[in-house]
């Protein structure tokens, strides 16, 4: 059976690795350190691959064909992409991820890329709430025109989660915010409230379902799924993946990334390894010497969280702050 490749659950490659990735698909293999230590040496041949499945937030340069990496792809048989869209994109909170806008603006072109609107999802992950003076601000009702724009190009498959507040997120800067189980399940009610007029489909992500209808336990890589969207309809592994969390329901897959290519968006919930440093401060850095860096997970304090769009007072659930986000972004609409 053909192996399912995603690339890559540990670090955004289609933003950030895009000439490595083109190197690696003509030679036809990688060696991927594994996160515990250790290598193993992966076949990229298309007539070994069932499926390539890509993460990011932001696919321009993959889209733009950067290192000939869009050419690189074209042989392999399917090509799935899931993109991260969680209303932050350009804050503080995620200094280096494109604006909303300008991330959905990608859909067309990765519906053109994968063949269909079925082989793009979009991840709401995570849902981000944080603590500022006496008020929890979070990016919950960033997901109403999120869902709107996906939903009008045809894409209709959305993933979230709750941020898992990891220790060494807690010197960032951020006093984050750990929703109770009830707060919990009265976001994900707003979310199915949202996404019930543009008819989309709502999986969480490696947690608990909440028991609330119409919430379905995720699967990111989901072999049946992508058995049924294979041009001939090659057959996928439907075995539990059992290198993720106990409660993640993908099927197998090979994951080509690895947590020591370092990841520039910066974001300040990130559990992997975030750059320390934003690109405007390391100007002519080529993407190919990224790999040699040397950094730490620590980012430097904020100098304030100014995300008034999102403010949700406490007793105030649902208030949407639409005028403040239009102040902030103004090419949101």
């Amino acid at each position: 059976m053909k192996n399912v490749i995603s690339c890559s659950r540990r670090t955004d490659v289609p933003r950030w690795y895009s000439p490595w990735l083109a190197q690696a698909l003509r030679r036809g293999q990688v060696t991927v350190a594994l996160p515990y230590g250790g290598e193993r040496q992966v076949d990229l041949s298309p007539s070994s691959v069932h499926t390539l499945v890509l993460w990011s937030k932001d696919y321009r340069p993959l889209l733009d064909n950067l290192a000939g990496v869009r050419d690189a792809l074209q042989p392999y048989e399917q090509l799935y992409a899931f993109i991260t869209i969680t209303g932050l994109g350009g804050s503080e909170m995620e200094s280096q991820a494109p604006r909303p806008s300008q991330a959905l603006n990608q859909l067309p072109e990765l519906i053109d890329l994968t063949g269909s609107p079925d082989r793009v999802s979009v991840r709401f992950d995570p849902i981000v709430m944080w603590e500022q003076g006496n008020v929890v601000l979070n990016n919950v009702d960033m997901a109403n025109d999120i869902f709107a724009s996906a939903a009008a190009h045809g894409v209709t498959r959305f993933c979230f989660s709750f941020a898992t507040i990891y220790p060494k997120m807690r010197s960032r800067g951020v006093e984050w915010y750990d929703p109770a189980l009830g707060e919990r399940r009265e976001i994900v009610r707003r979310l199915l409230e949202m996404a019930a007029p543009f008819k989309v489909e709502l999986y969480i992500c490696a947690q608990e379902a909440l028991g609330l209808e119409g919430i379905h336990q995720g699967r990111c890589i989901d072999g049946q799924l992508l058995a049924s969207l294979h041009p001939r309809g090659e057959p996928a592994s439907l075995l539990k993946d059992r290198g993720q969390r106990k409660l993640c329901g993908c099927t197998e897959s090979i994951d080509i990334g690895a947590y020591s290519q370092v990841c520039w968006h910066s974001c300040l919930y990130c559990y992997a390894r975030p750059a320390r440093w934003s690109l405007e401060s390391r100007p002519g850095l080529e993407m190919d010497a990224v790999s040699s860096l040397t950094f730490d997970d620590r980012i430097p304090k904020p100098p304030g969280l100014r995300l008034e769009h999102l403010r949700r007072r406490r007793g105030d659930r649902g208030q949407r702050w639409r005028a403040a986000m239009s102040r902030h972004w103004p090419e949101h609409d």
